[in-house]
This record gives C-alpha cells, structure tokens and sequence, in this order.
C-alpha cells in the first residue's frame, strides 16, 4: 500500500526499512541467552497507532518490576501529581503551664520520605510548642493502612533485604534514595581473632545483635554474612572479615517500620529538651479525641518528585505504600485489596485495555502478577497523553546517563549506542523474569516498546534487550557517538534482580 502523499519509491523505501527492523530483531531474539524462554515483544508508533512488531505479544507473562508502570500512572490518575503525604504529632490538648502532656502520637499516612531528619525538625516543633514532658506514653500511629506487612506470595528468603521490607504508613527513609523500613548495618574489622565491630545505624537500641562475625587474618577470605532471620528483630551478623578490609555496609530491613520510627521520634525528642517518662508502642490516636492538637506536622514533596526516586531505582516499598494510599483514596481504607482494585479501575478510566493484567502487587515482586506486552504499550500509548504525561516520563530511566537520579537502573546500560541518551524504559528482573519497556523518541515522531521475558534458566537477558532497544534507537533516526562501537550479534545477560536492589547501580 503506497503512503498518502508519498511517492512509490519512499513508500518502497519506509517498507524495505520496517522490513529490516523486523528480521533484525528476529534475530536478536534467536540469542542463546533466550533459550526456552517465552518472550512478549511489542512495538508501536505512538504516533499513528501502528504495530511495528509483535512478538507473543498477547501472552500473560510475569513483569517484574514493569509492574510499577501501572502503580505509577495510577498513582498519578487518583492522587495527582500534586499530591504529598503527611505526618503530624498529636495529644489530647495543649501542654499545660509546666510543659506537660500525658500520651503523644506520631500519626503516619503513607510517606515514603519521612527521613529522620524530618522526625528530628518535629520533634523541635513539639519543643516550641511548650512540651517539656510526655508523662504517659509515646505511640507511632501507623493506622492510615492496615497491618499486613508484606505480600502473600513474597518469598520468606528475601524478607532481610531491602527490596523486601514491611510496608507501614508511618516509616523512616533512608539515604537520597529514600528506602523504607531498613537500617544500614556497618561491620568493621578488629584486631585479629577479636569480634567485629557491628554498627545497627538507625536500629541501635531497637532491633537486637547477635554478632558471631570475627577478625580473620589480613588478606584472609572475606565470608561476611549479614542476615535478619526471618521472624526476629535481630540482624545477625556471621563469618569473618579480614583484618584489612575496609568496612563493609549493607541494608537490612527491620520489624515493624512504625516502631522503629517512634523509637527515632523518642530520641529526636530528647535531643530537643523533650523528656518521655513512658514507654514507646504502636497505637492509633484514641476515637473519642474529639479535638487532638496538632503539636507539630510535615509535609513531603509532591508526587511528581516522589515518583524520580521511585521509578528511578525500582523502590518496591513506595510502590506498595502508593497502593494502599490508593486505596484510602478509592476506597477508605488502606488495604492492597482496595488499593489494586483502586489501580485496575484508574487504569480503565485511562483507557487502559485490562482484560490481560492480574495484579497481586504493586511492585512486581510478587509471582503473582500478569501482564501481556500488548497490555503495556497499550499503557504506554495512554500515559504519553495524559495530563501528567511530562512528570511520568521524567520518573523514567535514562539508558547510560550516568547521573543515578537520570540514569537510574539504565545508567550503566547502552553506553556508547543510538540509545544513549534516548531511550527511557522500565527495568524489571527477578529470577527468571525480566523486563524492559519504555519510549524512543525521534525526529519524526516516538516509538513505545515493551520487551517481557520469562523462563530463561541464566542470567538475564539483559544485553538482548539492549540490543532490540539500541535497533530501535536507530530505527527512530539516531546514531551512535562517532567513534564508538555499536552492539551487534550474539549478546549475554548478566543479574538476577535489579541492580539498585543489589547497591550496583
């Protein structure tokens, strides 16, 4: 068929060059890398609605961590880009003439960037207010979601680390990329044969040691292991590090976020003349408080700066606090079975077809979760036109921009292609399971592509999605930098899980 307006010769030309896009990425999916794996592969050109390629693109595979695509532009359909979360301290009623109030709470609803630095400036509001002394009881209030920590299907084994931690509405985020419900255990060696010397960082004092790890001999194996059994508010800490090594840091979730934040509000406290005569616990701000004074409050960024870190660096954590902030939006109740309800249908109202998604989590930690490629271009196509459509693609990640709040988990990946720069996708990978889907842009217009690959019995096929998106890139009118070697033939996957879950990107 000629194209309207179009010479024989350019239609010819546009149809000799799709051609040979599609037998490229043929070729690409006959990599080794794929063998016995189902692969869902799907182009679209956003602007004229047409299929450029379309492999198993109706097949319900698992997305990993393309699952947050949907979390992200539902997030953004109910709550708006404007949205932010807040966290208040509360009593009864003002401090009386001695400074003194009986019990305080310090009331969560779903932020994932309270920061302990956060609590610390609330804690010298509290102060200013006149409270001197708390003579009851001081309670984190994390009662905005229900009390479920973590997905049914989520594997026990992967509950010490990072990517797995409980979900609470009220948790303390650390670091600049604001992980949820963790501490940063420190290990450093000793003198030979002594223990190491474990540093609990913000957990000190709230979760227990158990330190089994001792001092080898300098230039010895380093056999470190740094767990929190599952079950327990211990991190444990076994092997040995050698008496030269430098010190070895890892992240390690805790139990019960909430308490954790109200054991940093009661050190805050202290640290600003606050003085708690009784304990700390978990505990929702009584009915019957007709009036409660607001003693001190904070309010996050908005939602469209939240997403960055979010999507950026893959955080399982915000995604599931996002749902169940769904869900009180939706529904009243900060539940995940409200909150995916409350998902499913913005995504419908988007214009979303949804017949292919089964959703189990926000995140795409969960094995539960089905998507078809179709499924997320169809998202993809939808979201480009929205009234958020700016905000969504800045959350995305940047293939070899070397900046992590640009790069993301894309930073290290298509250096030196026509990718570089360029294409702007999702990353998913979990054993077995990997994912890339996202936008080209070009000159004459932007390609959406979603690249889903299941059952692969090796490392990711991380390099075959480079490579398809790379062709894309070019295909779309870029080029690679001069005097850099392009990506071309066979090509091998590497990683098991998204590299920020491992601290490698």
């Amino acid at each position: 068929m000629t194209l309207l307006g179009a010479s024989p010769a350019l239609a010819d030309a546009s149809g000799a060059r799709l051609t040979e896009l599609r037998e490229d990425i043929d070729a690409i999916l006959e990599d080794p890398a794929l063998e016995g794996a189902v692969s869902g592969v799907v182009v679209v050109d956003t602007a004229t609605g047409e299929e450029l390629y379309s492999r198993d693109g109706g097949e319900q595979l698992l997305p990993a961590s393309n699952m947050k695509l949907f979390t992200a532009a539902a997030a953004l359909e109910v709550l708006g880009a404007d949205h932010s979360f807040g966290t208040e301290v509360a009593a009864e009623s003002a401090p009386g003439r001695r400074g003194e109030v009986q019990d305080l709470y310090l009331v969560g609803r779903g932020d994932p960037t309270l920061s302990a630095e956060d609590l610390d400036a609330m804690a010298a509001e509290v102060a200013a207010s006149g409270v001197r002394t708390v003579r009851g009881d001081l309670y984190a209030d994390d009662t905005w979601f229900d009390s479920e920590r973590l997905v049914d299907d989520w594997w026990p084994e992967d509950e010490p680390y990072a990517y797995s931690a409980q979900i609470s509405a009220l948790t303390v985020a650390h670091g600049e990329r604001f992980d949820t419900g963790v501490t940063e255990v420190s290990v450093t060696p000793a003198a030979e044969g002594e223990p190491a010397d474990v540093d609990l960082g913000a957990a000190e004092g709230y979760a227990e040691l158990d330190n089994r790890a001792v001092t080898g001999a300098a230039g010895s194996a380093n056999t470190l292991v740094i767990d929190r059994p599952v079950g327990t508010n211990t991190i444990a800490v076994t092997g040995s590090l050698p008496a030269d090594a430098a010190p070895v840091t890892a992240l390690r979730t805790v139990d019960e976020p909430a308490a954790l934040a109200g054991h940093l509000f009661e050190e805050a406290l202290e640290s600003n003349g606050v003085t708690v005569k009784g304990d700390v616990g978990l505990g929702g701000v009584p009915a019957d408080w007709q009036d409660a004074e607001v003693l001190a409050d904070h309010t996050s960024a908005e939602l469209s700066e939240i997403l960055v870190p979010f999507m950026k660096f893959s955080n399982n954590g915000h995604a599931e606090m996002l749902v169940k902030s769904i869900g009180q939006e939706t529904a009243g109740a900060g539940t995940w079975d409200a909150g995916l309800v409350g998902v499913e249908e913005a995504l419908s109202g988007l214009g979303v077809d949804t017949a292919g998604l089964v959703l189990n989590d926000g995140s795409g930690l969960s094995r539960g979760n089905l998507v078809t490629a179709d499924t997320v271009v169809d998202l993809l196509g939808q979201a480009g036109s929205a009234p958020w459509a700016q905000t969504w693609s800045a959350s995305l990640p940047v293939a070899g921009e070397s900046d992590p709040f640009v790069g993301g988990t894309l930073a290290n990946r298509m250096r030196g292609t026509a990718a570089e720069g360029v294409v702007e996708a999702k990353t998913g990978t979990m054993s077995g399971v990997s994912a890339l889907s996202g936008y080209v842009p070009g000159p004459e217009g932007e390609l959406a592509f979603s690249i889903v690959n299941n059952g692969h019995s090796g490392p990711a096929p991380l390099a075959v999605q480079d490579a398809i998106a790379v062709r894309l890139a070019e295909y779309a009118g870029h080029q690679a930098p001069e005097g850099a070697r392009m990506m071309r033939g066979p090509v091998q996957g590497s990683g098991e899980l998204e590299c920020s879950w491992v601290q490698a990107c």
